[in-house]
């Protein structure tokens, strides 16, 4: 997908997303600040400063913005992405210090060694798998020696993933990839103590067992999944 089809799905990328995973249970606010809470939890236990410098690349109109500002609520917070029109609404949410880059899908506009914590929530799956690399290497270009990489994606060996995804009208021209791809590509990309977790195990009906999940990590089997590195 290109910018101008971002841009044509901005204003109802919403209430799109909001249709697509009733199945879950769920709103696109919990699945936004899901990731972010792993993010939070996975630098706590790893007993790390706080980034200085946050960068939600592929962000879109900001649905993990305000959640990244409450859990690193001293850091300079940049959102970057394709598409204006994304842009322009993230812009409107008003986080505190947020800022916006303009991105041209070739470069990131960062000096080396500039962002301590990429954040990419389900971006991936709608970048040509041949520009997957360079697009890696871009990112190890931008973080600290000592940055931390957060990669979500959908699990395609999830039936119910899918079908939300074939079903998306945003995710037309999108092709998922598999866990243990991303991570080999990650890998291959020269980032170290690269590790996949699956997440989204159970509907908010029994939500009650999602305190589990850390736990089953390691089972193919969850709706999402996430890649940290260094």
């Amino acid at each position: 997908m290109d910018a101008a089809e971002f841009d044509k799905f901005a204003d109802e990328y919403y209430a799109t997303h909001k249709d697509n995973i009733r199945a879950s249970g769920e709103d696109p606010e919990f699945f936004a600040e899901y990731k972010v809470r792993e993010v939070a939890a996975d630098l706590s236990r790893a007993q790390v400063e706080p980034p200085r410098t946050v960068l939600d690349l592929g962000g879109g109109v900001g649905a993990s913005t305000v959640h990244l500002r409450n859990a690193f609520p001293a850091a300079r917070l940049i959102l970057a992405d394709v598409s204006r029109r994304s842009l322009e609404i993230a812009g409107g949410r008003g986080v505190p210090g947020l800022e916006i880059a303009h991105l041209d899908g070739e470069t990131l506009p960062f000096r080396d060694g500039e962002i301590d914590l990429v954040f990419v929530a389900c971006v991936f799956h709608h970048v040509d798998h041949d520009r997957h690399a360079g697009m890696l290497n871009e990112i190890r270009r931008v973080l600290a020696p000592e940055g931390r990489f957060y990669l979500f994606e959908h699990n395609p060996w999830n039936p119910l993933t899918r079908k939300a995804v074939w079903e998306c009208p945003f995710d037309e021209n999108a092709v998922l990839i598999s866990g243990r791809t991303m991570l080999d590509r990650v890998r291959k990309a020269g980032f170290g103590a690269a590790r996949v977790s699956y997440r989204v195990f159970f509907p908010r009906a029994l939500r009650s067992l999602r305190r589990f999940e850390p736990l089953l990590g390691f089972a193919p089997i969850g709706a999402q999944y996430f890649i940290a590195a260094r």
